[in-house]
């Protein structure tokens, strides 16, 4: 350490005071240009100022040897009391004295008080034995300065200050909470005495009622903190009041001497405060931490308490018995997609934001991980919701899969009521004809027409059997597809199929009867014959061609309506040939007519052959004719609903091939934003923030998609050839995208919490994304382990190919991987960056600080705690603090060690 005083002549030059370390590095410097005058003259009243201040310091350490001085510059001329001060001060023993009363003796004895002051680190320069001992007051003056400034304020420290800012920033500290005091230097800051005053309040405010003194009385102000500071703090006076008043500019080196007084009286009670203040640190990320544990653990609950509720009502697949009744079970869905399930997917993902946020906290405090409760983990939640979104996927098939039942359902169920109530029209009054018994008095001529009438009506019986099948075909169709009438159509059924057998066996039962009589009975009307023969098939066309023309039918796509619509056509391409046969029937029994006219045959009653007449067919022709023109309008409303249902098919399919590789984009742009860099980590998360509101800003796009999809479905359309992608997959994406947008912007922020509580510059960032971005070569956001070894190597990390190197990668590996996947993410790697050089608050470090609070002692009484810390964390540290049980325990003894341990986890110790 060096002093250099230099004096130049005849220019205004200051004194420059000089602090070196032992390598040359530059330590401190005063410079003040009003310090010190030309020539090494000082301002009269700064001169006295300092005789009588460095007078009272050095006689405050001299007394202690028993002695004092009066004048400064004569006192110290032979070199004894100087010498005899530096060992008080110091604590050394000096060289022994000279006991000569010559000048070559005086001259050593204060050679000897310099050459030990050199080899305290501090150089004099333009400083000679010969000066003092000829009582040159100015030099005098600047020795007994730099004795000062060496042994009294260099060593004073404050939040990496040191010597005269350290004790600036000290009295600042220390008068903030005061009214007028408005410490700025140590010089004119002083002048009202106020200061002095809340330097003793502060630490004794027993001495002082300092709300009874005014600025405007500085006198007063002056005298008093003077003389409690002697009475009571054992601080000599070393400064005149009238002087600090009466000069415009008091000595800074006398005031700063004199504060530095009170700096050393109160050292204790600054220990005491620095502890406190740790401790205070400490508790506050405790607290902050628990609450955000509680935090945690009721969304966690909250949440799972969501999904246990809503699962089961997924899981339920009652079904309904009507179209409505399933539709509103549909609607009731989409309000679940709508409204209830976005606020829980916004919670899940803040979840494990929190989740990940309140770790690294953790982290960065060196405290233990946060476990959750039983069944509460993120991965828990993640199961959970997995379950719930499996569950959703299910119901939603179901839905779909019981309205394309349902409506399947009612189509049948139509159609059976159409052909059975057509068979049964037809069966009725058929047993009453089959039981006559007219065969018995007929002739031959009417028993002939009777069997052939009987050969009419199997042929018909027979031509009847499809329609019968068709009839128990679809009531087992119905039975099978649990249709909620079955009893009713079952029974129906039943009764046709009862009665088809009936009218079998009494068939056959006519016919045996008929055939015995046939042989007795030759004669028969062949003109009524082929009349019946050609009359009930063309009848059966026709009643055939009413059911086709009035059969429901049920479509899905343009080409099955196109379908219906060409088979219509070519139906009605065989009219012309139909109205022929019409023709030909109707001529047969114009024929018979005029055979009966001709011959008058004696014929009773009807056909004998059939119950048809020209009338029903007539009947029945201008009915298939009605039906026709009923059958087109049909085909054309249902082709006009395919043709609506395709445009809304295209119209979905626009709009999702646009947002389906849309999400997918901004989903891939987040993936590369995540690794580059661009500007400041907060240039990057207000870019990401920004980023994240436009892609919000495209929501009311999803939602529109979201009311196409739902024409779609009140449309009953279960497919579209136009888009590969479907609702739930724009759901999903849309989801993960929000998610990911959110933990990326999340890992930005705790990098950022990383930076500034590790001290980590916005440099040493940029050097750590651009170390971690060089090896990550698949730009999967990871590194493997290869990957993270040349990383650390190209970082200076001596873990070469040896036993020794990888014992330390090993280690490395153990911290940034501690699950050992077998991957490192860039927040555990600037974890470990910043871990490995932070200076942090440890275990020890604390229950050192609870040490000094506790007076030494290896316990802590509950006053001492609520008189050293604020009321609600000195309450806190109370309620959780163990009865101390060591052998010197007093009742009420607290144990802060094992509080201490519990903070940080058994491992930190």
């Amino acid at each position: 350490m060096y002093l250099c005083v230099n004096k130049l002549p005849r220019r205004r030059d200051p004194l420059i005071l000089t602090i070196d370390d032992d390598n040359g590095g530059c330590g401190l410097l005063f410079q003040g240009e009003d310090d010190w005058d030309r020539d090494m003259l000082l301002d009269p009243a700064w001169e006295k100022q300092q005789r009588k201040t460095f007078t009272a310091w050095c006689n405050s350490h001299l007394r202690k040897a028993g002695t004092q001085i009066e004048n400064i510059e004569e006192d110290f001329r032979d070199g004894l009391k100087l010498m005899l001060l530096l060992e008080v001060i110091s604590g050394e023993r000096l060289a022994k004295p000279e006991r000569g009363k010559m000048r070559v003796h005086k001259i050593s004895n204060v050679n000897k008080a310099l050459h030990y002051i050199t080899s305290k680190g501090v150089k004099l320069v333009s400083i000679g034995a010969e000066e003092i001992v000829d009582g040159n007051a100015k030099m005098t003056l600047g020795m007994i300065w730099t004795i000062i400034l060496r042994f009294a304020i260099q060593d004073i420290s404050v939040e990496e200050t040191s010597a005269k800012e350290g004790l600036l920033l000290w009295c600042q500290r220390k008068t903030a909470p005061y009214k007028n005091v408005n410490i700025q230097n140590f010089h004119i800051s002083w002048k009202d005495g106020l200061g002095f005053c809340a330097l003793i309040h502060r630490h004794r405010p027993e001495l002082i009622d300092y709300g009874k003194l005014r600025k405007d009385d500085p006198m007063t102000n002056l005298n008093t903190a003077f003389d409690v500071a002697e009475k009571y703090l054992d601080i000599p006076k070393m400064l005149d009041a009238e002087d600090i008043v009466g000069t415009a500019r008091p000595d800074e080196k006398a005031i700063m001497t004199y504060v530095s007084s009170f700096y050393h009286a109160f050292s204790g009670a600054q220990k005491a405060e620095t502890a406190a203040n740790r401790i205070c640190k400490v508790l506050a990320v405790n607290q902050e931490n628990e609450q955000l544990m509680e935090d945690y653990e009721k969304l966690a609950s909250d949440l799972l308490e969501w999904i246990r509720r809503t699962i089961p009502w997924l899981e339920n697949r009652a079904p309904e018995n009507t179209m409505q009744a399933m539709q509103q079970k549909l609607e009731d869905f989409r309000d679940y997609r709508r409204q209830h399930k976005p606020p829980k997917v916004q919670e899940k993902c803040q979840l494990e934001i929190n989740f990940n946020t309140l770790q690294t906290k953790l982290r960065l405090s060196n405290r233990p991980a946060f476990m959750p409760s039983e069944g509460k983990m993120v991965s828990d939640v993640s199961n959970a919701w997995g379950g719930l979104e499996g569950a959703e996927k299910g119901y939603e098939e179901w839905l779909l899969n019981e309205i394309r039942r349902l409506e399947r359902l009612d189509h049948l169920a139509e159609k059976f009521r159409q052909k059975a109530a057509i068979h049964e029209t037809w069966t009725e009054g058929k047993e009453v004809m089959l039981q006559a018994r007219d065969f018995e008095t007929a002739s031959l001529s009417e028993i002939k027409a009777l069997l052939k009438k009987h050969e009419a009506f199997e042929s018909d019986l027979a031509a009847h059997q499809d329609r019968v099948e068709q009839i128990a075909a679809i009531a087992q169709e119905l039975n099978e597809l649990d249709y909620y009438d079955s009893p009713s159509v079952n029974a129906r059924c039943q009764n046709i199929c009862d009665q088809w057998d009936a009218l079998g066996a009494l068939t056959q039962k006519r016919s045996e009867a008929l055939q015995r009589t046939e042989k007795l009975l030759e004669t028969i009307d062949q003109l009524y014959l082929e009349f019946a023969k050609r009359a009930a098939p063309f009848n059966n066309w026709m009643e055939g061609a009413m059911e086709d023309l009035q059969d429901t039918f049920i479509v899905h796509t343009i080409e099955e309506i196109q379908g219906l619509s060409t088979a219509h056509e070519q139906f009605k391409a065989t009219l012309p040939d139909a109205d022929k046969e019409r023709g030909a029937i109707l001529g047969i029994h114009n024929e018979i007519a005029k055979i009966v006219a001709t011959y008058h045959v004696n014929m009773a009653g009807t056909n004998p052959y059939t119950t048809i007449n020209p009338q029903d067919i007539n009947a029945k022709w201008d009915k298939v004719r009605q039906l026709v023109p009923q059958r087109d309008q049909a085909l054309i409303e249902e082709h006009a609903r395919q043709q609506n249902n395709e445009r809304l098919r295209r119209q979905f399919a626009n709009q999702a091939n646009v947002i389906g590789p849309w999400i997918q984009t901004k989903m891939e742009e987040i993936g590369r934003i995540s690794i580059e860099m661009h500007g400041t980590l907060e240039d990057q998360l207000t870019h990401l923030r920004q980023y994240e509101k436009n892609i919000v800003n495209y929501k009311p796009k999803i939602d529109q998609l979201e009311g196409d999809h739902q024409l779609i479905q009140e449309a009953l359309i279960f497919d579209n050839k136009h888009t590969n992608y479907t609702m739930e997959h724009i759901r999903v994406g849309w989801e993960q995208l929000l998610t990911t947008i959110a933990r990326t912007i999340n890992e930005i922020e705790n990098q950022i919490l990383t930076r500034d509580a590790k001290g980590i510059s916005q440099d040493q960032m940029n050097e750590f994304r651009a170390s971690f971005n060089h090896f990550d070569r698949d730009h999967s956001g990871t590194l493997g382990a290869e990957e993270f070894k040349a990383c650390l190597i190209s970082l200076g990390f001596d873990i070469a190919n040896d036993a020794q190197g990888e014992a330390e990668f090993s280690r490395i590996m153990s911290i940034v991987d501690p699950n050992r996947v077998g991957v490192v993410t860039f927040q555990a790697f600037i974890d470990f960056m910043s871990r490995e050089t932070a200076d942090t608050d440890t275990a020890d470090q604390v229950m050192a600080s609870f040490k000094v609070l506790a007076g030494d002692k290896n316990y802590i009484l509950a006053d001492e705690l609520r008189r050293e810390l604020p009321p609600d964390q000195a309450e806190y540290c109370i309620a959780r603090m163990a009865p101390y049980a060591g052998p010197d325990a007093i009742p009420g003894a607290l144990d802060y060690m094992s509080f201490s341990t519990a903070l940080y986890g058994e491992s930190d110790l």
